[in-house]
């Protein structure tokens, strides 16, 4: 009898096809395939020429020719579009990112950066005139030292809409460029990003900033020893959600170490998809302590009228195996409701 399965784990990979590889990728400058392979990358994603050069390293220059290079190639097809929408670019059929004209924003702290909404170019007459105020030539001086290159119109622009749209004050712009390089970050983006960040929450001085930089990395140094991950920082998408359990949950460091830890008795490998799963359930229910989440825990057993739980299987003891089980069932219908998206 035949059957038929479908498998339910997805694999997050960008595919190149054969055509490209066979035909155009031995011709091309390895610095043209690097641009041609984060536009795969980053298909249906907004994006623009600044944040490209940003994250390859490249000048705009170089990302203008290596994009003019593929439409010559035929690789990429300008499609025209009605106005106000950005510019978009067909992959054989494929669409690709739009390259519009305008710098993308996100919305992070400490390092999550995602591709976000939009801003407008600041006025370059504006970026003109601030050249005569002597706080923002001190502060672009400064930056430069910092990032050790020499701005471009671009990075001179968004440092005046820091410093002259946004009225963030000269100091705390100072201590946004030495905080990103310290912690190996030297793109426009991410320090553009980080800096819209800290003006929504409000921050207005440099001690503001370090205290909330440095609560948000005891919160990630916290996850990442529960995980078994403490020789690593977090990297973005982690940095996201550690973000989401701390400002948009509202839970302390103990309740989102607890999550960790029951993923790991569960899982025996660090997940935070799956210790985001138990703090959603745990928002639903109200939990605000580890005291409620006792209750929470009687009120399951209760509930199952004071039956124990089913045992999990336990695992042979080895030098991979070293945990002790729980005696909830709790997170094995967690493990379920993921395995079942």
């Amino acid at each position: 009898m035949a059957i038929k399965f479908s498998g339910k784990l997805r694999v997050n990979a960008t595919t190149v096809s054969n055509e490209f590889i066979d035909n155009y990728m031995a011709a091309a400058n390895g610095e043209y395939v690097k641009v041609y392979l984060y536009l795969l990358r980053h298909e249906a994603e907004d994006t623009d020429i600044g944040m490209i050069a940003d994250a390859l390293n490249h000048t705009e220059a170089d990302v203008k020719r290596a994009l003019l290079y593929w439409r010559k190639a035929g690789v990429l097809e300008e499609e025209p579009l009605p106005v106000e929408k950005p510019e978009k670019m067909v992959n054989r059929g494929v669409e690709e990112s739009a390259l519009s004209a305008v710098p993308g924003t996100g919305v992070s702290t400490a390092a999550p950066i995602p591709v976000g909404t939009v801003r407008a170019p600041y006025p370059m007459e504006k970026v003109n005139r601030l050249t005569k105020d002597e706080d923002f030539t001190q502060l672009l001086y400064i930056a430069q030292k910092y990032m050790n290159k020499v701005f471009t119109q671009r990075e001179c622009e968004v440092f005046a809409y820091l410093y002259d749209g946004l009225r963030m004050d000269c100091e705390l712009l100072e201590y946004l460029v030495e905080y990103c390089v310290q912690n190996g970050h030297t793109s426009i983006r991410y320090i553009e990003t980080v800096g819209i960040n800290w003006h929504e929450k409000g921050l207005h001085t440099v001690e503001e900033a370090k205290a909330y930089s440095a609560a948000f990395t005891r919160d990630s140094f916290a996850v990442m020893k529960a995980f078994g991950l403490s020789d690593r920082k977090p990297g973005t998408s982690e940095k996201e959600m550690i973000e989401k359990w701390v400002k948009s949950y509202g839970f302390t460091k103990e309740v989102i170490v607890e999550a960790c830890n029951r993923t790991m008795d569960a899982i025996h490998t660090p997940s935070f998809k799956y210790a985001d799963k138990i703090l959603s359930e745990w928002v639903k229910a109200g939990v605000k302590s580890p005291s409620d989440i006792r209750v929470l825990d009687q009120k399951r057993r209760d509930q199952s009228g004071g039956k124990p739980p089913v045992a999990k299987k336990a695992a042979s003891p080895n030098q991979f195996h070293n945990f002790n089980q729980r005696d909830t069932d709790y997170d094995a219908i967690i493990l379920q409701n993921i395995k079942e998206q």
